[in-house]
């Protein structure tokens, strides 16, 4: 099975269902990727990333699709791997040659790295650790809306670690930054790879432990408290930021119904 890409859209057989390239498509059609990397086996199907020439036309039938619209249309499994492929093509593609001294990077054998033959620099696919925490008080969940969302869309808290930094820290300093409250009671909920561009984004859940919500007016354009059984519109049922709301209010209705 190929994970081929056109710049950052991914090649499927069938638009409608999203079929993806079998292992032979590609050659059957004349396709010659510009890079390739094998990334193990799905049930019976070995599979591949691709990175396919943008000028080259594509057989009949066939479509490009942006992953976040693929995500929708295929299992979680699936949806996992084309954005591993994804990471992987992107990264060699903004790895031709070294960062250090220039000379063209060479693939590693043993591991999979890009290195320099000149200065041994060595490269590999960056992962970018970012948290996620959704703040609960009572039976109510503290949910923000960046300015670039469209409107009515609310999600958790989150932001990327910094260098020499805990996610713990991470946490407490981007709800200090972003909506101006503290927290406690920190519990990890569960991580997802998220291919744009290559975080991994691990979620937690927290208490309010005091301050003023205070939206940064940067980032964050409106923050408000939710009641658990009444929430607003969310992210997409792919994205991790979806179950840890939808689990964690659930939960939070069991545990505090409401008129009692």
């Amino acid at each position: 099975m190929w994970f081929a890409f056109q710049r950052s859209s991914i090649l499927v057989q069938n638009l409608e269902s999203a079929v993806l390239p079998c292992c032979c498509a590609l050659t059957e059609h004349g396709i010659a990727p510009l890079r390739s990397h094998y990334l193990g086996q799905l049930g019976e199907h070995h599979c591949y990333a691709a990175d396919v020439d943008d000028a080259h036309p594509l057989p009949d039938g066939w479509a490009t699709l942006g992953l976040r619209d693929l995500f929708g249309m295929v299992d979680d499994t699936v949806a996992a791997l084309s954005g591993r492929a994804f990471q992987i093509i992107d990264w060699e593609r903004n790895h031709q040659f070294c960062s250090r001294c220039g000379t063209p990077m060479r693939a590693r054998t043993d591991e999979r790295a890009r290195a320099c033959p000149t200065c041994r620099f060595t490269s590999y696919p960056p992962v970018s650790p970012a948290v996620m925490v959704l703040i609960t008080r009572g039976r109510e969940l503290l949910l923000a809306r960046k300015s670039v969302w469209q409107p009515g869309r609310y999600s958790a808290i989150a932001g990327f670690v910094e260098p020499g930094e805990m996610l713990e820290d991470t946490v407490a300093r981007e709800t200090r930054e972003e909506v101006g409250v503290e927290v406690g009671a920190l519990r990890y909920f569960g991580s997802q790879p998220w291919p744009f561009p290559h975080s991994l984004m691990v979620a937690f859940t927290a208490e309010y432990a005091g301050g003023e919500l205070r939206p940064d007016g940067v980032e964050i354009e409106e923050a408000a408290w939710f009641d658990a059984e009444a929430l607003p519109r969310l992210p997409p049922s792919v994205s991790i930021s979806r179950r840890l709301i939808v689990t964690v209010a659930a939960e939070l209705a069991r545990l505090h119904p409401q008129g009692r």
